[in-house]
């Protein structure tokens, strides 16, 4: 069990039924009545997120979030497939699971697959990635305004806004988490 008083950024508990973790969080003491904790949630199998107030001695169970490494295989159109790293069992999973991050993904990445009591509910890719790019116009000389950018398409099919001198066949490192371009690799 965990009371409100002891929130941290990223606890998970067990709330009216819904895992959730906690965003952000903040001990309010007024001058006047009783003390509170503010939070910003998130329900983690939803993704939807709320504002909530607690009492500082609500008490909620402990929600464990299993993540495990797994490799990414393939998909055959209507799923994907992972493989653990330490039984090589093969796990199907739905894309409707997969969320904004995996479109970086290519085949034989390694990913975090996490799950609650069993029930997959998300994907974790790495953080940075690194990737081919695949389709891109090239750069004007003279085109050299602050912070110019242009699309291309990567590897994997994913769409994301590079600097000028980024031309195709070039590897770059891309941030998953914000889709945005890091660097040349």
């Amino acid at each position: 069990m965990i009371t409100a008083g002891d929130f941290r950024n990223g606890v998970t508990f067990e709330m009216d039924g819904n895992v959730v973790s906690i965003i952000e969080f903040q001990h309010v003491k007024p001058g006047k009545g009783a003390a509170f904790v503010r939070t910003k949630i998130r329900n983690v199998i939803t993704g939807s997120v709320v504002e909530k107030t607690f009492s500082p001695t609500d008490k909620f169970p402990t929600a464990f979030i299993e993540r495990r490494d797994m490799q990414y295989l393939y998909n055959d159109g209507d799923l994907y497939y992972f493989m653990d790293m330490e039984t090589f069992e093969q796990m199907p999973i739905s894309p409707d699971v997969l969320g904004n991050g995996f479109k970086f993904v290519k085949e034989n990445m390694e990913c975090k697959v996490l799950s609650y009591k069993g029930k997959v509910f998300g994907i974790e890719p790495p953080n940075f990635v690194e990737l081919e790019v695949t389709q891109t116009e090239p750069g004007v000389k003279g085109d050299t305004a602050t912070n110019v950018t242009k699309p291309a398409v990567l590897e994997t099919g994913a769409e994301i806004k590079v600097p000028l001198f980024i031309n195709e066949g070039e590897m770059i490192r891309v941030d998953t988490r914000t889709g945005e371009y890091m660097e040349r690799a």
